[in-house]
């Protein structure tokens, strides 16, 4: 007997041995400079294959490590790779702090600025949204990046056609055609997509959006009058990684995202391909579609070549089609009867190229060569009217960069062309073409440690409309303290095209081709200044605030009028448009948990009416409250947005709303499951007034403000069975 309780007391004592060999420890990583927890960095233990991402306050988990010394390295883009030896388990507390790389130019954290600094080092302001928020806009709409906008302070999606759901990004007040969207640096959604461009981008192939607001002509040319929105592809790595993302709707809605990529000394290649159904979807059960039957593919190869370390060269192809089909859901499933007559239907079909050449000269220099040629044809059908063309963009441009110890010079050219093409039955003929030719050169100074000055010159050249001198000047300041203030300025442009939200809400119809000889490019300026702070309130507590004033004034904006014989014609405003107005975002961190408050002021006024007015579906008002749960397991959101008063055209005052949303992930070691509660009160206009007025066969769609679709829930699946890091 005794026997036997000495072999159980050696069992028990071997397993308190075994448990007691391993420990569950904490890594933090900070800033060296200004000792702020780095959220992002990887923290990895060589010998065990075992690494994680620190979170917001800079942590990084594990569990169950082998009690003994073990080499990690600590990486992070922008800043310099730590390798150390740490002993398990340690008495002290595992902090390490990150030197920030001043010398590589491969650590490039923003394109759109054409700089390699990183962005506490840019005086431009630039809104950063990166890998983890996208996944969790992807998660709530994966079939555009209309969610990713739409939540971002001051920015607003203006829909335009109840039947199609077309789009336009609205940034501080201004219309859609003010704002440049980039794909990679490359110009490829504009003139014709119009409203469609916003609907057909999906979002699992990005990894970092970047938004600059104000005028930005000076970096990219004509068009980013209100700003640009440069979206990021993601690059393959020596790890192969495979996302596949599958999402069903209870509105009938099926989505499958997949993307791959992998590279190896001197190749690499991604794949992207994207699938979306949807049934038309009448929510208010009054026989008009709020969601179009849609059907949507999307498909984005690209290859890359590593000829050395210093060089780069990679291809890529983005072929889409989509057809949508709302408006009568009885003309839809069973063809035209009786009163069940309108419907209206986009066909259209994308195919772009982009190549990029850039190459190392030096330590302190490099080149870039990068050209695009996007092909777009597009039909739309209504019962009264069949408006098809195709229009064929290009753009081709060669920079040069040069950084030293205090400067960054930055000297470059480009082409770029459009040429549009009506179907030659149309009785108005409105083809355009447009040839740009334009020579840049930037500069990022350092005056201090404390202080940064940015300018830049930029002359365009178009063959119909002349020059366009168009200069741009930024300060930064930044303290030790957590303190930073920037301010800056610059003038922009708009080349004149038909494809503006006035003509696209009619459809286009009995609208007369631009005349360039009675017609001037519309011209702007804008001032932003912002102060930004950052501190932490306890150890525990992390707080942030950032904000924005900001002013952009639009001479000889252009208008749609009415003709005595009911066609429509572009006249210049005989005024400005002037916005004007604030941004404010706070952000709260304590552990596993974030909040974020936002509140925009807009006050566009159209000083070319009688009393200026604020202009028509502008909320003057707009607040928004997300707080997060984040954990290695969990992902909770729950988010509220205000969106205020607007005017309709008429005149007419329309009511202020709140929608709220809930997301639920649960992540594992090859992937995740989610459920999302996409404006789960049913906020939607109906509720308001009418989405459609009679008669039925030939029904008046009124101005939309609110959302269409209302309340929307997701259930889907994310699998990741290798390249799943970002899980640990």
């Amino acid at each position: 007997m005794n026997k036997y309780i000495l072999s159980v007391k050696l069992i028990l004592i071997l397993c308190l041995s075994l448990k007691a060999q391993t420990s569950d420890i904490q890594v933090k990583v900070i800033t060296e400079i200004e000792n702020e927890p780095l959220m992002g960095a990887t923290v990895y233990f060589e010998a065990l294959k075992k690494g994680a991402v620190t979170n917001f306050d800079g942590i990084a988990e594990f569990s169950e490590i082998p009690n003994g010394k073990h080499q990690i390295v600590i990486s992070f883009l922008g800043f310099q790779t730590l390798e150390t030896i740490i002993q398990v388990p340690n008495d002290s507390n595992l902090i390490f702090k990150l030197k920030e790389d001043s010398n590589q130019l491969e650590a490039v954290v923003l394109q759109s600025t054409r700089s390699t600094r990183t962005v506490r080092k840019i005086p431009t302001r630039i809104e950063f949204i990166g890998t983890e928020e996208l996944t969790e806009k992807a998660i709530m709409n994966p079939t555009n990046i209309s969610m990713v906008l739409r939540e971002s302070t001051g920015i607003q999606m203006q829909q335009t056609s109840l039947s199609s759901g077309n789009t336009n990004i609205r940034i501080q007040g201004l219309d859609g055609r003010y704002t440049q969207l980039l794909r990679d640096g490359f110009p490829l959604y504009s003139g014709f997509s119009s409203g469609l461009s916003i609907l057909q981008i999906p979002p699992l192939d990005l990894k970092q959006f970047e938004i600059i607001k104000g005028s930005s002509s000076t970096l990219y040319g004509g068009g980013a009058i209100a700003g640009l929105v440069n979206m990021v592809s993601k690059t393959p790595d020596e790890e192969p990684s495979l996302d596949i993302m599958l999402t069903q709707t209870q509105a009938l809605g099926s989505t499958a995202n997949v993307f791959y990529s992998q590279r190896n000394e001197k190749f690499g290649f991604s794949l992207y391909g994207s699938g979306h159904y949807q049934k038309a979807f009448d929510p208010e059960d009054d026989d008009f579609s709020n969601l179009p039957k849609t059907k949507s593919i999307s498909f984005n190869p690209k290859v890359f070549y590593y000829p050395s370390e210093k060089t780069t060269v990679w291809f890529g192809l983005n072929g889409t089609y989509d057809d949508r089909i709302g408006g009568d859901i009885t003309k839809i499933e069973n063809n035209q009867n009786g009163i069940h007559q309108y419907t209206e239907e986009n066909n259209s079909k994308r195919l772009s190229s982009q190549f990029v050449y850039e190459t190392q000269l030096d330590s302190v220099s490099s080149l870039q060569f990068k050209n695009s040629v996007s092909f777009f044809d597009r039909s739309l059908v209504v019962p009264t009217l069949n408006f098809e063309g195709k229009q064929t963009n290009t753009f081709t441009e060669f920079s040069y960069s040069k950084r030293n110890e205090r400067t960054d010079w930055i000297l470059g050219a480009n082409l770029y062309t459009s040429n549009f093409d009506e179907n030659d039955n149309a009785p108005l003929q409105r083809d355009q073409k447009d040839i740009t030719f334009g020579a840049f050169a930037n500069n990022i100074y350092d005056l201090s440690k404390n202080w940064i000055l940015e300018t830049g010159l930029r002359v365009d050249y178009n063959t119909d409309f002349g020059f366009f001198p168009l200069p741009r000047v930024s300060l930064l300041y930044k303290s030790d303290n957590g303190f930073s203030s920037r301010v800056g300025g610059g003038l922009g442009y708009k080349i004149p095209d038909i494809f503006t939200e006035e003509a696209e809400y009619i459809n286009f119809e009995n609208v007369l081709a631009i005349d360039k000889s009675t017609l001037d490019a519309e011209r702007s300026y804008g001032i932003n200044f912002d102060v930004n702070y950052q501190t932490r309130l306890s150890d525990e507590i992390g707080f942030s605030v950032n904000q924005l004033f900001y002013v952009t004034a639009i001479n000889n904006g252009l208008l749609l009028n009415s003709t005595a014989n009911g066609l429509f014609q572009f006249e210049n405003a005989s005024d400005e448009i002037l916005s004007k107005g604030a941004e404010t975002n706070i952000k709260f961190t304590y552990k596993d948990f974030r909040w974020f408050l936002n509140y925009a002021f807009i006050d566009t006024r159209l000083n070319y009416l009688p009393d200026t007015p604020q202009k028509p579906l502008t909320a003057k008002h707009n607040a928004g409250s997300v707080l997060m749960y984040e954990s290695e397991k969990w992902r909770v959101g729950y988010e509220t947005y205000y969106t205020g008063k607007q005017f309709l055209s008429n005149g007419t005052e329309t009511t202020d709303f709140f929608t709220m949303g809930l997301l639920v992930m649960r992540n594992f070691k090859l992937g995740s499951v989610f459920v999302n509660f996409e404006n789960f009160t049913d906020r939607r206009q109906s509720r308001f007034s009418p989405l459609v007025l009679p008669p039925h066969e030939n029904p008046v769609f009124p101005e939309i403000y609110a959302p269409t679709d209302g309340f929307i829930f997701s259930i889907g699946l994310i699998i990741k069975p290798f390249g799943n890091e970002d899980h640990h």
